[in-house]
């Protein structure tokens, strides 16, 4: 370890680090405009410089560069070490005189005008971005020529480099956004979309998911990682103070012992595109359900903006309910939410703009807890609502106040007649689904299938939270669609009955379940397929089907599928039905 002291205060860093370095371990803030943590210390901008005082005496030197030394004496903001910096910046500022990280550094110092002759340039010629391609990337796709005044950065013989591989990590560094990549190579530029912000905006390789992902701990997209993919780059490895990158971690398959298991797997949204006649991806400006809100989101793509794709406020939206659900081509079952959530869009347009808001709806169904009053409180806000459901969104005009809108062709069921409305945008509020993997879930678990493809319950009224499988629990949308009070409320059940099992340390079998008669069965195994329980194995020895008298819950389809007659139902014989028939017929004679 190496100790120096800088303004005054103690600092002790590694042998091999820089001034610059050290300071920023003490939190002293030095300015610089060539200095990158992922790449060797190079000097260029001369803006970081400080005073050095040995033994010899002082001097003024580039902190970037310059190692920290036992026993060295720094001065960050001298009187001498200020005036030399404003110098450094005038001269940027004269280079670049329309730079605005240059004119922000100068207004930092106090200086509002050069004194040097003005020049027209951009690029300051830090290096950063050669340094980041050669050192980093391992590629050289741009470089340094000539010397002196005619010193500039560009590809090799100032032509479209072929090995350029179009990643902008030359324009991320580049602390002028001077940068431009259609000039160094003709690849496609391939922004990584952000799923959490449904596409909207970008994301890098490494990213956290969204802002309450559980762990909220940063991950590596090992599709698009630089890293990963060629070996070079590992920018993110130099930046981790505590060293938590591992380059070669794999994916592991755990296994685990439960006493009890919750299924929440949740929901997905209803794919628009399918219902063609909306224009979902074909016009710029219909969007779906979960786009809008992260568009109206404080922390979403537009900082809560409501913008049409050209960057203005629309002007008039249109809102349209039931897409694809109460569809008896797509999904038949009403999806609960969607009628709340478009009155919650139309209530924040009506805030964030000045357009008009037309919700187009085949019933509303305000069912919840305060849900009515807040469909009163929208038509109080001036919201249309045109009960009818959209025929088609089209770009067709037919009147000049059609001219570049969205029209929304529907019928009005009250007034009985066909609409047109220009609009700026339309709201596609989309049924919920299950999600993709929820049949394998399914099979895996051994759950029930519900309408749609949802997840069934024991009871719907009774027992809302358990499955057919003892410990095996389920919670919000998955079981069908609801909102979050409902969701809340069953994924607080689900636990309290997952804790109630651990607790009690046993479980209660079924009083009815099945056997199998050793001497009668044929050793067929048709009944192992058929149990939806898998409490049915073949015994290699005996050559007779056996009964788990712990899983079986006693279905009777085993029974009833039997060839040979030798599975019945413990408790639930045909003399004892044939017992109830008979009790029922000689109390309805009598």
């Amino acid at each position: 370890m190496v100790s120096l002291t800088i303004d005054g205060k103690a600092v002790e860093v590694e042998e091999g680090s820089t001034v610059l370095q050290a300071a920023e371990k003490l939190e002293i803030r030095i300015p610089t405009l060539c200095h990158h943590k992922a790449l060797l210390p190079y000097g260029a901008c001369r803006v970081c410089l400080v005073e050095m005082e040995d033994p010899r005496g002082s001097k003024i030197q580039a902190s970037c560069t310059y190692p920290a030394q036992e026993g060295l004496v720094v001065k960050t903001a001298t009187e001498r070490v200020l005036a030399t910096r404003k110098i450094m910046v005038e001269l940027l500022l004269a280079r670049c005189p329309e730079v605005d990280a240059i004119r922000k550094l100068a207004a930092e110092m106090g200086i509002e005008e050069t004194r040097f002759p003005k020049k027209n340039e951009d690029c300051i010629l830090c290096g950063l971005c050669v340094r980041v391609c050669q050192e980093r990337m391992g590629v050289g796709a741009v470089s340094f020529i000539n010397r002196g005044t005619k010193r500039r950065v560009t590809p090799p013989y100032d032509k479209h480099s072929p090995i350029c591989m179009a990643c902008g990590a030359c324009k991320v560094v580049c602390p002028t956004d001077c940068v431009d990549l259609s000039e160094i190579t003709t690849h496609p530029l391939r922004p990584i979309p952000s799923e959490f912000d449904e596409g909207m905006s970008h994301r890098a390789s490494v990213y956290v998911p969204f802002a309450q992902a559980v762990p909220n701990v940063p991950v590596i997209d090992k599709e698009t990682c630089i890293r990963l993919q060629t070996g070079k780059c590992g920018a993110c490895e130099a930046f981790c103070e505590a060293d938590a990158i591992d380059y070669d971690q794999e994916d592991k398959v755990q296994e685990v012992d439960v006493g009890a298991i919750i299924v929440a797997t949740g929901f997905k949204l209803f794919d628009s595109k399918k219902i063609s006649r909306y224009g979902y991806g074909k016009y710029d400006n219909v969007v779906n359900s979960l786009e809008f809100e992260r568009m109206s989101h404080a922390s979403g793509p537009t900082g809560g903006e409501i913008l049409t794709k050209s960057g203005r406020s629309p002007e008039a939206v249109a809102i349209l309910h039931c897409i694809g659900s109460r569809d008896e081509n797509y999904q038949e079952y009403c999806s609960r939410v969607c009628c709340m959530y478009s009155l919650k869009f139309a209530h924040l347009v009506k805030e964030k703009t000045d357009a008009e808001v037309y919700n187009f709806y085949i019933d509303m169904r305000a069912f919840g807890k305060g849900y009515e009053e807040f469909y009163k409180r929208v038509l109080g806000e001036g919201v249309h609502f045109i009960r009818g459901k959209c025929a088609e969104v089209t770009q067709v005009a037919e009147t000049p106040e059609e001219e570049g809108k969205l029209v929304v062709v529907a019928e009005d069921t009250l007034l009985g007649i066909t609409r047109r409305l220009p609009v700026d945008m339309v709201i596609l509020s989309g049924a919920l689904i299950p999600g993709d993997n929820a049949a394998d879930v399914r099979h895996v678990f051994s759950i029930g299938c519900a309408q749609g493809g949802f997840f069934l319950e024991k009871h719907p009224k009774l027992a809302p939270v358990d499955s057919m499988s003892d410990g095996i629990f389920l919670a919000g949308a998955c079981v069908g669609p609801k909102d979050i009070p409902d969701s809340v409320a069953q994924g607080a059940a689900a636990a309290a009955g997952a804790l109630s099992l651990i607790d009690k340390g046993k479980v209660v079998l079924e009083p009815i379940t099945a056997e199998i008669d050793e001497e009668r069965c044929a050793g067929c195994q048709l009944c192992i397929p058929n149990c939806p329980y898998a409490a049915i194995d073949y015994d290699e020895e005996k050559k007779v089907s056996v009964v788990t008298e712990e899983l079986c819950k006693g279905c009777g389809t085993c029974v009833a599928g039997c060839p040979s007659g030798a599975a019945h139902q413990r408790g639930f014989e045909d003399e004892q039905i044939f017992s109830e028939i008979e009790g029922i017929l000689i109390g309805a004679e009598s």
